[in-house]
C-alpha cells in the first residue's frame, strides 16, 4: 500500500508541475499579446482557459482520491494539502492571464495610447516570481521559496507607483480615460499574480519545513503532526 501511495504521490507532483508549466506559458502569452497588441494571441489565451480549468479539477479529484484511499499522515499529508492549495492558486493565475488578454482586446478597439508605466518590467518580475516559486517546488528548496516572498514587495511598490502614474495621466488627458483604466486594471492583475506566486511559495515552505507563514507570523509543525 505504501509503495502504491508513493507512486500516486509522484504522479500527483508531475501533474502539478505540468499544470504549472501550462500556466507559466499562458502568462507569457498574455503579456506578449499585450505588449504587441496581438489580438489573435490574446484570443487564444482566453479560449484556452477551459483546458486549465479541467486540469485543475482533475488534479483536485486525484488529491481527494488519495486522501480517501490511503489516509496519509505527516509529510505525505502536508504534501497533498500543499498540492490542493497550489493547484487552486495556479488556476487563479491563469484566470488573471485571461483578464489581461481581455483588456488587450479592449485596448485593441480603443484608440492606441501609451501605457504610463513600464508594463514589460513589471510583467517580467511577476513571471520570475512564478518561475522561482515553481522551481522551489521542483527542487524542494525553501530558500528559493523565501526569495519569491521577498520579491513580492517590489511588485506591490510598482503597483502603487503605477496607480499614481495612471491618475496623473488621466488628469493630463481625460479623453484617454478608458484606455488608462484598462492599464490600471492590468497592473492590478499582475500584482495579484505576484500575490498568488507568494502563496505558492508559502505552501512550498509548509510542505518542506512544516512552517505556516501567514499574516507576518510563522507557526511550525513537527513531522509527526
Amino acid at each position: 500500500m505504501a509503495i502504491l501511495m508513493q507512486h500516486e504521490l509522484d504522479l500527483l507532483k508531475r501533474e502539478l508541475l505540468t499544470l504549472g508549466a501550462e500556466v507559466e506559458g499562458r502568462v507569457k502569452q498574455a503579456v506578449q499579446a499585450l505588449l504587441t497588441f496581438d489580438s489573435k494571441l490574446a484570443g487564444q489565451v482566453r479560449d484556452g482557459d477551459a483546458q486549465i480549468d479541467n486540469m485543475e479539477i482533475e488534479l483536485e479529484e486525484e488529491c481527494l482520491k488519495i486522501l480517501a484511499l490511503h489516509q496519509p499522515v505527516a509529510t505525505d499529508l502536508r504534501f497533498i494539502v500543499s498540492v490542493l492549495k497550489i493547484n487552486n492558486d495556479l488556476e487563479r493565475v491563469a484566470d488573471f492571464a485571461v483578464n489581461i488578454a481581455d483588456r488587450t482586446l479592449d485596448l485593441d478597439v480603443t484608440h492606441k495610447i501609451d501605457c504610463p508605466y513600464d508594463i514589460a518590467t513589471m510583467a517580467k518580475l511577476v513571471e520570475n516570481m512564478l518561475k522561482i516559486a515553481l522551481d522551489s517546488l521542483v527542487e524542494r528548496d525553501s530558500e528559493l521559496a523565501h526569495k519569491t516572498i521577498q520579491l513580492d514587495d517590489d511588485v506591490d511598490n510598482m503597483h502603487r507607483e503605477n496607480f499614481s502614474r495612471v491618475k496623473e495621466a488621466i488628469r493630463s488627458d481625460p479623453a484617454s480615460m478608458d484606455g488608462l483604466i484598462y492599464y490600471l486594471s492590468i497592473s492590478r492583475y499582475l500584482e495579484r499574480m505576484g500575490d498568488l506566486a507568494t502563496n505558492i511559495a508559502e505552501d512550498v515552505i509548509y510542505h518542506i519545513d512544516g512552517e505556516i507563514i501567514r499574516h507576518g507570523g510563522i507557526q511550525r509543525f513537527s513531522a509527526g503532526e
